[in-house]
């Protein structure tokens, strides 16, 4: 993702597999509200599929909506995807996703290799 000189302000540009790794993003559909909220003194974000309280009018996040939703049916792979763009999915996948933070758990990446080596080994 890249950004021009003139931005300002708080911006959301990260950009990654999720939907296709089994993420969160994967089960929003067209129409949902999503909150996002920036608190720019800690320098943390959240961002959350919300539902209106019919009560009190005030937006509440709805994760155990989102969690119980399958994948969209829609979603698929670029088959013109970059080889160095489908490794960087497939080990952020392997590392918990870009939801997880977005960091390379090598320890677990390592050890899912292994597992699959393993795993041939005896087929």
């Amino acid at each position: 993702m890249r950004f021009s000189g003139v931005s300002t302000g708080p911006c959301i540009g990260h950009v990654g597999p999720e939907a296709l790794a089994g993420g969160p993003i994967g089960r929003l559909r067209d129409g949902d509200r999503v909150r996002v909220v920036i608190d720019t003194k800690r320098l943390a974000g959240t961002i959350d599929l919300v539902r209106t309280d019919a009560v009190t009018g005030e937006d509440h996040p709805a994760d155990e909506e989102l969690a119980g939703r399958s994948m969209r049916a829609d979603l698929r792979g670029d088959a013109a995807l970059p080889d160095a763009t489908r490794l960087w999915a497939a080990l952020q996948d392997a590392s918990g996703g870009t939801w997880g933070g977005c960091v390379y758990d090598v320890d677990r990446i390592v050890q899912l290799l292994n597992a699959g080596k393993q795993a041939q080994a005896r087929a």
